[in-house]
């Protein structure tokens, strides 16, 4: 009961921190993508169609959507460590009777949530420039969670890691934001030349945008089984490193 009692506490807490300040890490990253379709929607809409009758600004929506869900989950629990580590006080999680698996349920969760919530609001505003169909709303939604999830593990591995914001600037600058930018959230891979096309394919951020796009219009560059199977065995990968980790207070504990 108190190990329930406790990550869920924890969770309530990491919920909380990014959501007092929700103008900067919600509002902040809808008004971003706003602005990304207002800029590639108007130069491109009437001049590029996808998937032969989707228009670009529909395509572009979900892209848009799916991408401020894993940037935003990444940034939860990576910012929430690296913090935490830098400012003293995460001796204070260190002290209660907390498992690790505590840790990685609040950590993670509280990231899916913000990713979420940042999904969320981007669709709200990008819905009023371009409409997508709803084919599978099954996929957008497991999609979304496992995106979510995916991204905001990641985010706790790199917060253990990283010892000063410098190594986790280098960390998201030179890892997360270039597998996301050039995992098709801006153009379908079926545009590219046989080579590009082959690399895209082992990005596995591209499977989850591609399969949350395939809820929209049920069309896709890629299979969505094929896709869920990638991101469901990767985001289980990475979750055993990031629980392993954690069991042995890897950077946490002296």
């Amino acid at each position: 009961m108190m190990a329930v009692t406790g990550w869920r506490a924890l969770l309530y807490k990491e919920t909380l921190r990014f959501w007092k300040v929700g103008f900067q890490t919600v509002g902040a990253p809808v008004l971003t993508a706003l602005l990304y379709l207002m800029v590639f929607g108007h130069v491109l809409e009437g001049r590029v169609t996808v998937y032969g009758t989707v228009g670009y600004t529909a395509f572009l929506v979900p892209g848009l959507v799916m991408m401020s869900v894993l940037q935003n989950a990444f940034a939860n629990s990576s910012s929430s460590i690296i913090q935490s580590k830098i400012m003293g006080n995460l001796v204070f999680v260190l002290l209660t009777p907390l498992s690790h698996w505590g840790w990685f349920l609040a950590y993670v969760g509280s990231s899916i949530i913000r990713g979420l919530a940042v999904g969320i609001g981007v669709f709200a505003v990008t819905m009023f420039f371009a409409m997508p169909d709803f084919v599978a709303p099954l996929w957008i939604v497991v999609f979304a969670f496992l995106g979510a999830a995916m991204l905001g593990t990641l985010g706790l591995i790199a917060g253990l890691w990283a010892e000063k914001f410098d190594q986790m600037a280098v960390f998201q600058n030179f890892l997360i934001m270039p597998m996301t930018f050039l995992s098709g959230v801006f153009y379908s891979i079926g545009s590219l030349p046989p080579f590009w096309q082959k690399v895209s394919h082992l990005n596995p951020f591209f499977y989850m945008i591609d399969g949350f796009r395939y809820g929209f219009f049920g069309v896709s560059d890629a299979s969505p089984w094929l896709s869920f199977g990638i991101v469901g065995t990767a985001w289980l990968f990475v979750s055993a490193v990031a629980v392993h980790l954690l069991r042995i207070g890897y950077k946490i504990r002296g």
